[in-house]
């Protein structure tokens, strides 16, 4: 029989799960995600970003749970009796370890090439009869994990924030400290002890609603900086973004038929280590480059903000009229939506009690105020066997200097 656990871990230090939560975590759907790296192809450009996603769940598990138990130590009632307070800590606990279940390898990319979203896998996954039963091990319905992975409108308002919510999600909590890490990235780190110690339930719509305390505004907004640096710096670094084009190329030679994923089983047969191995025997450029680092599309400008884009565009075009297609424009404002804390509209982004009343973070911080809304990587790439990266730069270079303005070459 299982028996209760404790793993160490370098974020949140020793991590307690019950026998239940040890049986959980055996489970081989699980443990798959030992071989799906948290940062996809980020190890190319940060050689110790090679953390996975099994360590990630654990994190989110473990400062989920700190939030949860922060919320009750303030408001004991918050969560109902102490029968359904725990009842709502264990569903919590699972969702949280199992919210990266439908993954598959290098993550994104595979969606892009796959055409499914992870959240539609988790919904396979979590029908599995190995995980049906050890949950049901739990008292925990796999259903109601499956509304707060999805953030289904009709699942627990306070629960589905720390699970899958826009802006205090246990999820981001836990992957901004573990990729700042591993990645040695120190603007991605926050603090969190503060901003947990500040989390609040509140009565807005209705519905209880998660938030914070006016007094953890200022952990908020180191929140709220950390995630935009992190995308700055990392998610959307030039080589990883770079090369995550390359494997799309080459996840779409791998699998010429998309459809025959659909299973679930032929599905989870795959994780990175798979995708490695299957392309050794593989002749491709893009294969060689993949597996040996190899350059293949060059940065020629980047732009990271909005009134650049007019900028960007005539870039775009002058490469194109030299280069033809081996011009590659990478353009990443609209995955970003949210960033940092909602949109700009009238979306409520963190609600904070501040003197007595209930106010959207943007009125209590002019910080977060200024920063919400879109935020934009623009990049420019030209593929290096077709193109001379530096003419590129130099195109570039002299467009920005005028302006805006194209030259004449």
């Amino acid at each position: 029989m299982p028996r209760a656990k404790r793993i160490y871990d370098p974020i949140h230090g020793f991590i307690e799960l019950e026998a239940g939560e040890v049986e959980l975590l055996s489970a081989p759907v699980v443990q798959r995600m030992r071989r799906l790296r948290q940062l996809g192809l980020a190890y190319l450009a940060f050689p110790s970003a090679e953390h996975s996603r099994f360590s990630h769940a654990l994190g989110a598990l473990a400062i989920g749970t700190r939030a949860f138990d922060a919320l009750v130590a303030h408001d004991a009632g918050a969560f109902g009796s102490e029968r359904e307070t725990g009842e709502r800590r264990r569903l919590l606990r699972a969702s949280l370890l199992l919210h990266d279940l439908g993954h598959g390898p290098f993550s994104h990319a595979c969606e892009a090439v796959l055409g499914v979203r992870h959240e539609l896998r988790t919904q396979a996954i979590l029908a599995l009869p190995e995980v049906c039963e050890r949950l049901a091990a739990l008292d925990v319905d796999p259903q109601d994990v499956l509304a707060l992975v999805t953030g289904a409108p009709g699942a627990d308002s306070v629960l589905r924030e720390l699970v899958s919510g826009p802006n205090l999600d246990a999820d981001r909590m836990d992957y901004l400290l573990r990729d700042a890490y591993f990645t040695g990235v120190a603007g991605g780190t926050y603090d969190h002890e503060q901003l947990l110690a500040s989390l609040r339930v509140f009565e807005a719509g209705g519905r209880p609603q998660l938030g914070v305390d006016g007094r953890g505004v200022v952990a908020l907004e180191s929140f709220v900086l950390a995630r935009y640096m992190m995308f700055a710096t990392v998610y959307f670094h030039h080589t990883t973004r770079a090369f995550e084009r390359v494997l799309r190329d080459v996840l779409a030679l791998l699998w010429p038929d998309p459809r025959a994923l659909d299973d679930v089983g032929e599905f989870l047969a795959w994780d990175d280590f798979r995708v490695i191995d299957a392309i050794r025997t593989l002749d491709d450029d893009n294969v060689r480059a993949l597996r040996e680092r190899r350059t293949v599309y060059g940065l020629a400008a980047e732009f990271n903000a909005e009134r650049d884009l007019h900028t960007f565009e005539v870039c775009e075009r002058a490469l194109r009229s030299r280069y033809g297609d081996a011009v590659w424009a990478d353009s990443q404002e609209q995955l970003l939506h949210r960033l940092p804390l909602g949109t700009a509209g009238g979306t409520p982004t963190v609600r904070v009690g501040l003197m007595g009343r209930i106010v959207d973070a943007r009125t209590a911080s002019d910080l977060i105020a200024k920063l919400s809304g879109k935020a934009h990587w623009r990049k420019l790439f030209v593929r290096t066997d077709r193109a001379s990266v530096a003419e590129a730069r130099a195109i570039c270079a002299d467009i920005i200097a005028t302006g805006g303005q194209p030259q004449l070459f």
